[in-house]
């Protein structure tokens, strides 16, 4: 086992997000499962969330991170699938649809490619 260097637990973790399934796994991870390694790293410097419901709400980058940030641990009760709506060599859309007991949350989400990474560039959730 190879020693850390001075400052290691300091240092944020890195996730792997070479390509759009990885990036899409993550972020079901951290919407869902309580996860919080890498979260910055997720998403574009312009992300942007849309909640579409009653009294439609709109969250910026920071917000949201925040938000998943105070979710770090906590695993929702609930069974999640993605299909991919759309594919291409820099862009992807999916379909992410969580189901709770008594509703369902379906997350539209946009992801594109930033260099060597991809992340997450929009989040579009309805609720039935």
């Amino acid at each position: 086992m190879a020693a850390e260097g001075p400052g290691a637990k300091a240092t944020k973790t890195n996730v792997n997000l070479s390509t759009a399934d990885f990036a899409l796994d993550h972020y079901v991870a951290v919407t869902t499962e309580g996860k919080s390694a890498g979260v910055e790293q997720l998403f574009t410097e312009d992300f942007n969330q849309k909640i579409q419901a009653t009294n439609a709400q709109s969250h910026n980058r920071e917000a949201v991170i925040k938000s998943l940030k105070k979710q770090k641990g906590e695993k929702l009760n609930c069974t999640v699938s993605t299909d991919i709506i759309e594919e291409s060599a820099d862009y992807m859309v999916a379909k992410v649809t969580s189901k709770f007991e008594n509703f369902t949350k379906t997350d539209l989400v946009n992801l594109e490619r930033v260099g060597n990474d991809w992340k997450v560039s929009k989040s579009i959730n309805s609720y039935k």
